[in-house]
This record gives C-alpha cells, sequence and structure tokens, in this order.
C-alpha cells in the first residue's frame, strides 16, 4: 500500500511525504515516491501523518463499573482520539492486585482492545495503603508500572518499601499525589472560586508536600518514580528541584490544566470537577513553562468518564474527573500551536516520543522499519466539541461546544485503518 497526499513534520516544518507500507511496516517514506502498478493506494487528503499517539493514564472502568466505560468502548475513543496505546489505571473491581486479577484483565484486553493496551497494576491490595502487592508476580503477569492512581499513598514508609521493591524490578512507581489530611472533603482548588460558591477547597499543597516526600524517597531507593498530572506551581518547582538534584523522578501534565483555571468555572458545575482541581492561573502558567522546558515530561489526558447522572450532580456528590481521549489533540493544537506557541512537532513529541522515552518503550517514528502504526490528523478543518457523539460511554466534558481543528481523522494500526471519521 502507498500512502499519498500526507505531510509530515520534519526538519520544523510541513512537509508533503508519501509512504509505502509492507506487511504492516514502513517499507519507505519520502516526498514523493514512484508509483508501482496494482499497488493498493491510500489518499491521506493533505493531513498530518504522525506516530500513533500514547497515553499513560487513562481510566477504562473495566471491571466492575462498565456502565461508565469498558475496554471495547474506551479504546474505541482512543481510536477516534488517535492513540494507538494507552495505559489504564488500575481502581476497577477487582483492583489489578495479584496475579490472577491482573491475567484475568488481560484476557478481556485481548478480546475486546482495538488498541494496544498496558496496564498497570497497584501498589497496594485493594489500594487500600496497608499491605504491598507481589510486584514480583505482577510484572511477571505483564503490569506496565505500579500506581494506586485515584489515591495517595499516605505513609511515608510504605512508599519507601515499595519504590525499594520497584527499584529491584527495574519497575516504574507511578504516584497520585495527595495528602488526604490536607485535602480533606474538597471539591474544587482552595481559593477565589471555593470561596465565591462555598464549596470545600484542595490547597496545592496536598499534592505539593507528597511530591516532595516521594522525590526524596526515590532518591534514597534509586526508583524511577512518576508524577501523575501535575497541577500546581509548587509542585512544578519541586520537581525541577528534584531533577537538578539528579532524582530520577518524571511528571505528566494533563490538556486540562494546561487549558483551563479556576476561573472558568462560574458555577457548580461537575464537568469542572477534577482531581486534582483547577487551580489559579499562576498554576497553569507554571504547568505551561514546566511543560516547555522539560520539568514535565509529556502530557497524558487521564480520560476519566463517568455516567451522565453522576456527573449532573452537584460538585460536593458528583465523582471527580472528565473524558480526554477524543478531545486531547485538537484542544491542545488550536490553543497552543495555532498560535504560534508550540510547533507542531513539540506537541507530536509530547503525545508520543516522551511519554514512550521515559517508561523506556519501543520508540515510534516515521522511518522505515517502524511498525504503520499511524494517525492522520487534518489540520484546518474547523468543527465543534460534539460530546454525545463520543465514542467513550463518558460525555462528561467542560470542553462541549469548543470550536477546534487539529482533528484525528484516521488511525491505522499495522498498515490496517483501524478507525476513520472523513467527512463524507
Amino acid at each position: 500500500m502507498k500512502i499519498t497526499n500526507a505531510f509530515r513534520w520534519k526538519e520544523n516544518s510541513l512537509q508533503p511525504c508519501e509512504i509505502r507500507v509492507k506487511d504492516g511496516m514502513i517499507a519507505e517514506i519520502k516526498n514523493q515516491m514512484e508509483e508501482v502498478s496494482g499497488e493498493e493506494v491510500f489518499d491521506a487528503r493533505g493531513a498530518l501523518v504522525a506516530p500513533g499517539f500514547t497515553d499513560v493514564h487513562i481510566h477504562l472502568r473495566e471491571p466492575g463499573a462498565e456502565y461508565k466505560e469498558t475496554i471495547a468502548s474506551g479504546t474505541g475513543a482512543a481510536l477516534k482520539g488517535g492513540f494507538t496505546t494507552v495505559c489504564p489505571m488500575p481502581n476497577t473491581s477487582p483492583v489489578p492486585d495479584t496475579k490472577e486479577n491482573l491475567k484475568n484483565l488481560m484476557s478481556r484486553i485481548k478480546n475486546d482492545a482495538v488498541v494496544e493496551v498496558l496496564p498497570y497494576a497497584s501498589i497496594s491490595l485493594g489500594q487500600k495503603g496497608e499491605s504491598l502487592t507481589d510486584m514480583k508476580a505482577l510484572k511477571e503477569a505483564g503490569a506496565f508500572a505500579f500506581t494506586d492512581d485515584g489515591v495517595g499513598v499516605q505513609e511515608a514508609s510504605f512508599m519507601k518499601k515499595a519504590m525499594q521493591n520497584a527499584a529491584v524490578l527495574g519497575m516504574s512507581i507511578v504516584a497520585h499525589c495527595e495528602d488526604n489530611g490536607l485535602a480533606g472533603s474538597g471539591v474544587v482548588h482552595e481559593g477565589e472560586v471555593s470561596e465565591r460558591l462555598e464549596l470545600p477547597g484542595i490547597p496545592s499543597s496536598a499534592e505539593s508536600v507528597h511530591i516532595a516526600r516521594d522525590a526524596i524517597l526515590a532518591g534514597e531507593t534509586g526508583c524511577h518514580y512518576h508524577v501523575c498530572h501535575v497541577s500546581s506551581a509548587s509542585s512544578v518547582r519541586v520537581i525541577r528541584e528534584a531533577k537538578n538534584a539528579g532524582i530520577n523522578i518524571t511528571a505528566e501534565v494533563t490538556p486540562h490544566h494546561l487549558l483551563l483555571n479556576e476561573s472558568d468555572i462560574h458555577k457548580d458545575d461537575a464537568m469542572y470537577k477534577m482531581n486534582p482541581p483547577l487551580r489559579s492561573e499562576e498554576d497553569r502558567q507554571a504547568l505551561i513553562q514546566g511543560l516547555e522546558e522539560g520539568t514535565i515530561d509529556f502530557i497524558a489526558t487521564d480520560h476519566a468518564p463517568h455516567s451522565e447522572d453522576e456527573k449532573q450532580q452537584s460538585m460536593r456528590k458528583a465523582p471527580f474527573g472528565i473524558t480526554g481521549l477524543e478531545t486531547a489533540f485538537p484542544l491542545l493544537y488550536t490553543s497552543f500551536v495555532r498560535n504560534g506557541n508550540w510547533t507542531t512537532g513539540q506537541l507530536i513529541e509530547w503525545l508520543t516520543a516522551k511519554p514512550r522515552k521515559v517508561f523506556s518503550m519501543s520508540q515510534r517514528t516515521l522511518e522505515p522499519g517502524q511498525p504503520a502504526t499511524l494517525t492522520f490528523v487534518d489540520l484546518y478543518t474547523e468543527e465543534e466539541i460534539d460530546r454525545h457523539r463520543f465514542l467513550s460511554k463518558g460525555k462528561n466534558t467542560p470542553f462541549h461546544g469548543a470550536k477546534v481543528s487539529g482533528i484525528p481523522k484516521c488511525t491505522m494500526i499495522e498498515g490496517h485503518i483501524a478507525w476513520e471519521g472523513w467527512n463524507k
């Protein structure tokens, strides 16, 4: 098959390209190549072609909460958003905290997933922070890394032991950083909005004190420590200082924390309820700077689907989280690339090469010998985000109605079209 009429990011600019695919692999890529009689031709319609995106932080809800999302629906949403590798968090029921539970999850993935799915296992049994899991057995069963995402590990001694075990196995500890004593029953950032709406707030320190604690422990143990969904300026400062001290710490930021701040919350609207919460504009700017300078390593969506009924409640009762797989690239491209702050190449790196490098995954590039696992993006047509058209079961997003461009239109896995949504 020959892919024609595509553009790639090369040498700091968009350049036309054609790609020859054989046996699911990129065999040749040039600005223009000769025709081969009888060869199948795929017209990319002037789209940007990039390696399939990787998201190391999503929630698929299965098993236990299939009414919110399933492996099938969540990976279908990933395909539509241009993601071909996703890593689901372990806050399911049952938790993948034993070899048997993880193997059962892997069996479901094998049967139902339409993209590559690399599941996390939990740090603690039942994610209760009381007893460590058998990390060796979970690694052998196929765990991607270890996390109790959804809850913070409260005891420093417990986290240190987890890091020691993970370091011996050459595995990563991935942390949702939240001190429960500081976070309390908060539902939004502790600040102007929590006061105006009379809602309990979560201070930035609830996140940053855990990062500081864990950075010290990572330095002591030699473990690779990765921080989920960084949200505050103080957290960026701690991570920067830890990196400068030579500690093996990495971090991610979500699209919603890059795009929104607490002032975007005008009323008690649970579509804006996420954990960590949207913080101040000063925090948002620190996140952007942290990503651009490399303190924050890449972008992950924290795709967190919930049912409509759950999200129609007050922030006091509704669950935390918004969806992200189907909106990430268009929102970021529209807000940061189209206005000239970032290049297309930077955004692609933060969604492909950077997360894969952090977790020592095989790199995916537009080079001969690489899998033809590709995302095709229409950079120019503007559309409105319509949450009711999501493939995800979760329709919970504050970005409904936003006008965006940079919309994924086709996703290819090893040379086969897995999803396409061109306008007919």
